[in-house]
C-alpha cells in the first residue's frame, strides 16, 4: 500500500509540474511561411548619366534569388540585370513580416556594374541602398517580389550622379 501511495504522489506531483510548465510557457509567435525563393523579371532604370557620353537610362531581364536566414530576420539577396550589359547587385537585407504572406526588407550592399555600356543601375561599381517587399501567394510556393535599388555615384561620366532602378518579378520558393 505504501509503494502505491508513493507511485501516486509522483504521478500527482509530475502531473502539477506538468500543467504549471504549460501554463507558464509564453505563446510562441508563428513564423511567416516565405523563405528563400529564385525568380526571374525585369528591371527598369529610372536615371540616366551623361546623356552625351551613351549613359542613358536601361530597361533590362532580372534574375532574382533570396536565402533566408531562419532563426534571424536577415537574408542574402542577388540580382543579375541582363540586357546589353549585365550588373551584379549582391545585397545584405534586415526583414520585417508584415503578416504572415508578407514582409518588408532594407538590404545594402553594392552593384557590380563596371561596364562600358550603361545598366539599369549605372556604369560603374557602386554602394546601393535596396528596400523592398515580398509577397507569398496563398497556398503556393510563388513569390511576387518588389524593389528599388539606389545605386550611390553610379555613372563613369557623371561624377556624382545615382542611379535608380526599379526591379519586379516572380519567384519561386525552395
Amino acid at each position: 500500500m505504501k509503494n502505491l501511495f508513493n507511485l501516486a504522489t509522483t504521478l500527482l506531483s509530475s502531473a502539477a509540474l506538468a500543467s504549471f510548465a504549460a501554463i507558464a510557457t509564453p505563446a510562441v509567435q508563428a513564423q511567416p511561411a516565405y523563405g528563400s525563393y529564385l525568380g526571374a523579371g525585369a528591371s527598369f532604370g529610372f536615371t540616366s548619366g551623361n546623356t552625351n557620353m551613351g549613359e542613358n537610362s536601361r530597361t533590362s531581364a532580372l534574375v532574382s534569388a533570396r536565402y533566408k536566414f531562419l532563426e534571424f530576420p536577415i537574408s542574402l539577396r542577388t540580382q543579375i540585370l541582363i540586357g546589353s550589359s549585365t550588373a551584379v547587385v549582391p545585397t545584405v537585407s534586415f526583414d520585417v513580416p508584415l503578416n504572415f504572406d508578407t514582409d518588408i526588407y532594407i538590404g545594402a550592399g553594392v552593384s557590380l556594374a563596371n561596364t562600358i555600356d550603361t545598366t539599369p543601375v549605372g556604369n560603374k561599381n557602386a554602394f546601393v541602398i535596396q528596400p523592398g517587399i515580398d509577397y507569398t501567394l496563398p497556398n503556393s510556393n510563388l513569390v511576387l517580389f518588389g524593389n528599388v535599388i539606389f545605386a550611390f555615384d553610379a555613372y563613369r561620366n557623371s561624377a556624382g550622379t545615382s542611379a535608380t532602378s526599379l526591379q519586379t518579378g516572380l519567384g519561386i520558393r525552395f
